[in-house]
């Protein structure tokens, strides 16, 4: 029992110095999970929901960095049929306009957010059906083609398809990345216990000026090698 906070929980995991690391491998991709309107329009959607009001400039950032590396960059969304059965079980406890399974293909709910820059020559789109981006896309395949070992994740929620995608990442061999500034969720508990337990677990929580130094590094080794 404790009576401190999620978020002073997971401060106190931030803070600590010899916190271990998995560390960044030697290429990464970029995993975007379901940056659309049913989640990121607070001001339209219920459903919707924002940490940092800078997320997706963030991400537009990284996504930028990544194509200069030629790195893959994916973005995931969710939409679902008329009858909602591609939901499955998942879409059966409630049926309102604001339950999952009621995301329809080309609904405004479904649509990526106008604050994306999303380049749909080079960029990969995948519409998935349940919370990690690994289940039953072609995620897996594409990483293994681009021969990475680094998968960094932003999007949302923290609690649901964040924690999903990084619990499937670790397990199928690949270093974890979570920039802090570039995941949401509905509330500050839900958000911070999970990225306390993705810290201790799952997957490395840092900074997005951590991931930028980052990417900017293997850009300034490349031009070394040229």
């Amino acid at each position: 029992m404790s009576n401190k906070t999620a978020r002073e929980l997971w401060l106190e995991v931030k803070a600590n110095p010899n916190r271990a690391r998995f560390g960044f491998g030697r290429r990464a991709a970029l995993v975007n999970i379901d940056l659309q309107k049913a989640y990121t329009k607070i001001d339209e959607f219920k459903t919707a929901y924002e940490t940092d009001p800078h997320q997706l400039d963030y991400v537009n950032s990284l996504a930028a960095q990544f194509r200069q590396l030629n790195w893959p960059v994916i973005w995931t969304y969710v939409a679902y049929m008329d009858s909602g059965e591609d939901a499955g079980v998942w879409g059966t406890r409630t049926n309102t306009p604001d339950s999952l399974q009621n995301i329809k293909f080309k609904s405004r709910r479904s649509e990526f957010d106008d604050r994306l820059r999303i380049n749909r020559q080079q960029d990969v789109i995948y519409c998935k059906k349940m919370p990690s981006a690994f289940f039953e896309t072609q995620l897996q395949s594409l990483l293994v083609w681009h021969q990475v070992d680094t998968v960094i994740l932003t999007g949302g929620s923290t609690s649901g398809c964040i924690r999903a995608t990084a619990v499937d990442s670790l397990s199928r061999g690949y270093r974890t990345i979570v920039p802090e500034e570039c995941v949401a969720d509905k509330h500050e508990s839900y958000h911070y216990a999970n990225l306390t337990d993705l810290m201790l677990k799952y997957a490395d929580v840092v900074s997005v000026s951590d991931v930028s130094a980052w990417l900017t590094q293997q850009g300034a080794d490349r031009g070394n090698l040229a």
